[in-house]
């Protein structure tokens, strides 16, 4: 498995965007740029050079998605969902979903021949779908620490007044592996031997039960920085700052609660927009507590 370090959803796009960089956008006015979390779904979306490839998508749409369920039955053992298609300037880039046990999101890219779709070179970004089958298989590992964790940030959403991002989002713009509305997980280390033994395990028997890749599992070589989480939070009202006094709650509670994963953790608490262009919502006010001073659980 390759490297993903992952510290805001700026990186992320980062690799997403392919081989390529983010095209220079129009100038418009700023605020036109961003839309509320609770509304954006990841329309507005765009890959450099993509506009004339979105076109080329839609009219191939049933052969694109075709394509790319096979590379990664082929490729990963894995049955995804395709949720969208985004041209980029060679393709598209493909946003889909694992089904089955193991939950993650990713994607792949597939080229485009003039306005034809290539057929058998449906690719990934090496290391991608690798850290996206690692981080599903953390989130089973360490089920009942990520409920505690889940329950946690679901509480502190009912209580508080932040919100996180919409299920469609992470589905048609996501792509970077376990994911929920609150957080994300990843992989971090170039050889990862804790979830190594788990991942050949899985793509050599994608059936294995949940218990054999638990005892495949290498716990004595896991370390904090195996697993990395980022907790990913919006203000619920539209004009409102990011709250300083939930900031601090929030990582002194990760630094101090027992049942969680062990593992290295990110916070951030943002204003509530999200830039529709590249999906990040972190900006200038966003309170953070990141790299190099995330919290280390271990």
């Amino acid at each position: 498995m390759k490297k993903k370090t992952i510290i805001t959803y700026a990186t992320m796009l980062m690799l997403v965007s392919g081989c390529v960089e983010k095209e220079e956008a129009p100038k418009v006015n700023p605020n036109t740029q961003y839309e509320r979390v609770q509304d954006y779904i990841g329309e507005g979306y765009f890959l450099n050079q993509g506009s004339e490839n979105d076109k080329i998508a839609d009219a191939n749409k049933e052969k694109i998605e075709k394509e790319v369920k096979a590379f990664f039955l082929e490729e990963y053992k894995t049955e995804v969902k395709v949720h969208n298609l985004v041209g980029n300037v060679d393709g598209a880039t493909v946003y889909v979903e694992s089904e089955g046990p193991l939950h993650f999101y990713t994607y792949a890219v597939i080229p485009f021949d003039g306005e034809k779709v290539s057929t058998n070179r449906v690719f990934s970004q090496e290391g991608q779908v690798e850290s996206g089958i690692a981080d599903g298989l953390y989130r089973i590992i360490f089920d009942e620490e990520f409920d505690r964790l889940d329950e946690y940030l679901d509480k502190i959403v009912a209580e508080e007044e932040v919100v996180g991002r919409t299920v469609e989002s992470l589905e048609n713009v996501g792509g970077a592996g376990y994911m929920t509305p609150y957080y994300f997980i990843g992989s971090s280390t170039i050889d990862d031997e804790a979830i190594l033994p788990a991942y050949e395990l899985y793509l050599s028997n994608p059936q294995a039960s949940v218990k054999q890749l638990r005892e495949a599992f290498n716990e004595e070589k896991f370390s904090a920085d195996n697993l990395r989480v980022s907790i990913m939070l919006f203000m619920e009202e539209k004009d409102a700052e990011p709250s300083e006094e939930l900031f601090n709650r929030i990582t002194g509670d990760i630094e101090r609660m027992d049942g969680i994963p062990k593992g290295t953790y990110s916070v951030f608490i943002n204003d509530n927009r999200v830039h529709k262009e590249s999906f990040e919502g972190v900006k200038d006010n966003s309170l953070e507590r990141a790299y190099p001073n995330e919290i280390v659980r271990d």
